[in-house]
């Protein structure tokens, strides 16, 4: 094809080519954290341990049972507590990860086994945004708790109950959950928007327009809610070059 373009605009072509591929994005490879030990896990108000769990290489979290017995099914909070991965730095980008959630034995009546990620931690943990999988209430024989199945909220200041009671319905999602099996959730944060795919899905299960804590930076952390058992493997975040 080119043999029949004169010489100079042979080379004019080439050089539109090789400048085109130098501007165009280039994607950031995603990074792995091996969620196949202690190594790097920073747990607050929980318990961590490495296991093989449904066929995959995984970190068992699991709620204080201390904690759960303070908790208050009437205040904001969701118990519980998270994980901070150390090193771990993220502001917009994707966060992929296989996770499995189930109420712990003996746990409280209102225990859904709440699994999910926390993103844009401060060192001190003091806030942060985070989206997480009610696994009990995919499959409930109620279709309020299953419109209950996914969930975003916000450390401190927004919990659940807080966004639920102002804007009923615009935080939380329904989608196909079972107990104690493994979830693909992906994760795409931009700015002060997010959005949740669940299990491969090509359209967004739960989609967040105004992130509580705005636009910032932080590390991630696994997150799990009162009277829970939870599993995490595969854990994958891929920074946006923006």
């Amino acid at each position: 094809m080119l043999s029949r373009v004169p010489r100079i605009s042979q080379q004019l072509l080439l050089y539109a080519v090789f400048i085109v591929a130098f501007l165009a994005p280039r994607g950031i490879a995603a990074q792995p954290y091996r969620l196949d030990s202690n190594k790097g896990l920073q747990p607050r108000n929980v318990t961590v341990d490495r296991l093989s769990y449904r066929g995959r290489n995984a970190v068992r979290v699991r709620s204080l049972p201390s904690t759960d017995a303070v908790y208050d099914a009437q205040k904001s909070g969701t118990g519980g507590g998270i994980v901070l991965l150390e090193g771990s730095s993220f502001h917009n980008g994707t966060i992929e990860v296989d996770v499995a959630g189930k109420p712990q034995a003996k746990a409280p009546a209102l225990a859904r086994g709440f699994v999910g990620i926390a993103f844009r931690v401060p060192p001190d943990a003091s806030k942060y945004d985070y989206v997480y999988i009610r696994p009990t209430n995919g499959r409930a024989d109620d279709q309020e708790r299953r419109n209950h199945s996914t969930q975003y909220a916000s450390f401190p200041e927004n919990e659940w109950l807080k966004l639920r009671t102002e804007s009923p319905g615009k935080y939380e999602s329904y989608t196909d959950l079972i107990p104690g099996e493994w979830t693909h959730l992906k994760i795409e944060v931009d700015g002060i928007k997010m959005r949740l795919y669940v299990n491969g899905a090509l359209q967004p299960t739960l989609l967040v327009n105004d992130l509580k804590l705005g636009d910032c930076s932080g590390a991630l952390a696994l997150w799990i809610g009162f009277g829970t058992e939870a599993y995490f493997a595969n854990l994958r975040m891929k920074a946006s070059e923006h």
